[in-house]
């Protein structure tokens, strides 16, 4: 029975940490075949180590997640431009009503226009601001890349999965064959 040389990493809780198959500390990530059929546990250093094993990475899942991302930053983009035009067409349509008033007031009224222009020139600052604010949210840097879940052990360290396995194998087959009586030579019944 051969093993694949496919190894997803798991973690455990820090109550059942064991001792890692290469260093021997205590550790709480395990490698485990898709199958279940063998686990070892093994430092994270060690899943760094490119002299242990190398990570599978799935391209299709990566280029998935890009498009995915980009996708929304697209919609939040149409989001902020649709909402500074919504907000321009109210702004225009304030000053066509203003523009229709009285022109008795007008004096007064240009007066008002200089002070809303400099409120609003104080508001649109204060937009502006607000709106960085919100872009540095929405444009901080991604989180870091996370951790290859699927690995690859190198020739050495495989070879070795499955000479352990071999062994385990056998030692139970000569277990089974011990405990069973008709193993052993019975005694002659004649005399010789």
């Amino acid at each position: 029975m051969s093993l694949p040389n496919i190894w997803h990493h798991r973690k455990v809780a820090d109550t059942s940490a064991k001792a890692c198959e290469i260093c021997y500390k205590p550790s709480t990530s395990v490698l485990i075949t898709p199958d279940k059929q063998d686990f070892f546990y093994v430092c994270l250093v060690h899943l760094k180590d490119r002299g242990f094993c190398s990570p599978i990475i799935d391209n299709e899942a990566i280029a998935a997640k890009k498009k995915k991302e980009m996708d929304e930053e697209v919609e939040r983009l149409k989001k902020e431009y649709e909402e500074k035009q919504r907000k321009k067409k109210e702004k225009e349509a304030e000053k066509e009503k203003d523009k229709d008033k009285d022109n008795e007031k007008d004096k007064q009224e240009s007066k008002e226009n200089e002070k809303e222009k400099d409120a609003d020139k104080g508001e649109k600052k204060e937009a502006s601001t607000a709106d960085d604010k919100g872009k540095s949210k929405d444009m901080s840097p991604p989180q870091a890349e996370e951790e290859p879940r699927i690995f690859a052990l190198q020739r050495v360290f495989y070879q070795r999965r499955l000479d352990r396995k071999r062994q385990a194998e056998m030692a139970k087959r000569n277990r089974e064959r011990l405990s069973n009586p008709n193993f052993f030579p019975s005694v002659p019944k004649d005399l010789p």
